[in-house]
């Protein structure tokens, strides 16, 4: 008598101890994993990010972007000039965390990085410099320190460097999560560069719009026709939270001003606003997320390792690690996250821990 299963007999004698060696050679010949083997790791209690808590400090970045500069042409070919982050914990790889990449991208006087287009979504938040622009899709999206500046999927973008210095910004994208997806397009445009036929709304109404109490609850597939989102207005909304409530941290998201989704539908971007001498809740949250400091100086715990930073550092947060933030003067942090394709997919969790972390270690 059979079990119904092809060469499976009930009954069937096990097989002895000699023969357990040859029986894992013969399953890994025939590319098999017995799941009885595989232990806890396949299935973890909470999440265990490859990716480790870290820093990259503006003291030591901007001056390697400086030389970069020097040293390397932008044109066809090379297509950009990025210095990617490279998160220690994930060997060697190109990212910051396990699905988010982030870099900076340094542009020299007069130079135009050539136009092309990818279905991973971009973001750039301006560090340093004026006189950039990018163009996206045929919209000049000027760049100064602060702005926002949205590349969606698919979409032509190109940078100029019409001014007489240096300008560094970073570039974010969900890079990591397309190519694990098996979802990475890429395409040159036909020309070194697009040409410029529209500018980005100015509409009062529709910038203001632009940004959400905390974090933007919806999701869904379209992007934000609001490709730039100007410093001034990023300012007065924080500042309009802060006088609103009594909280160490307030958080404005960037979203699409048409439904309130995020502004991408694979990146959530929001900015913080630490009040002085407050210190915030430690908050567990599944997903990674990487803060960049524009402005002020302060002290963050990651999952029990205290770093210090100060404008122009950018670390990161893995999934699930318990974060918190402190500031003695106040200060602004750009947030990148993963939170829309998780709340999409209705995997997002946090937690707020009713007590401070203990340190145990600090990041270099």
């Amino acid at each position: 008598m059979t079990s119904g299963q092809p060469g499976v007999t009930a009954g069937q004698d096990r097989i002895g101890t000699a023969d357990l060696d040859t029986f894992y050679r013969d399953l890994q010949d025939a590319h098999l994993r017995p799941l009885w083997k595989l232990g806890p790791d396949l299935l973890p209690s909470h999440p265990h990010p490859q990716a480790i808590p870290w820093i990259w400090r503006a003291s030591e970045t901007y001056p390697l972007a400086a030389r970069a500069v020097r040293a390397v042409p932008v044109d066809r070919g090379g297509e950009r000039r990025v210095l990617s982050l490279a998160n220690p914990g994930l060997n060697g790889q190109p990212y910051a965390a396990g699905t988010l990449w982030a870099g900076l991208q340094c542009l020299g006087p007069g130079e135009v990085a050539p136009a092309h287009r990818h279905t991973p979504g971009a973001i750039r938040f301006v560090l340093t410099g004026t006189g950039v622009w990018t163009t996206v899709s045929g919209v000049r999206c000027d760049m100064r320190p602060g702005d926002l500046v949205l590349t969606p999927s698919w979409q032509w973008h190109d940078h100029t460097n019409g001014g007489e210095q240096n300008m560094v910004w970073f570039d974010g994208l969900d890079l990591p999560l397309i190519s694990f997806l098996d979802a990475v397009f890429y395409e040159q445009y036909p020309d070194y560069a697009q040409p410029v036929t529209d500018t980005p709304p100015a509409d009062a109404a529709t910038l203001a719009a632009g940004y959400a109490d905390g974090a933007a609850r919806q999701t869904g597939p379209d992007p934000s026709p609001l490709l730039t989102y100007r410093w001034a207005d990023t300012d007065a909304a924080l500042a309009r939270l802060a006088r609103s409530r009594d909280d160490a941290m307030v958080t404005a998201e960037f979203i699409n001003p048409t439904n309130g989704t995020s502004a991408l539908p694979t990146l959530s971007c929001a900015m913080s606003r630490l009040l002085p001498g407050r210190r915030t809740q430690p908050l567990r949250r599944v997903g990674n997320a990487v803060f960049v400091v524009f402005k002020g100086a302060g002290h963050s715990v990651i999952e029990g390792a205290g770093v210090d930073w100060s404008a122009g550092d950018i670390f990161v947060a893995p999934s699930w690690a318990a974060t918190e933030h402190t500031s003695a003067d106040g200060a602004d942090l750009f947030v990148l996250a993963d939170t829309p394709v998780l709340r999409a997919l209705g995997l997002y969790r946090e937690q707020t821990l009713a007590q401070p972390q203990h340190v145990h270690g600090i990041l270099p």
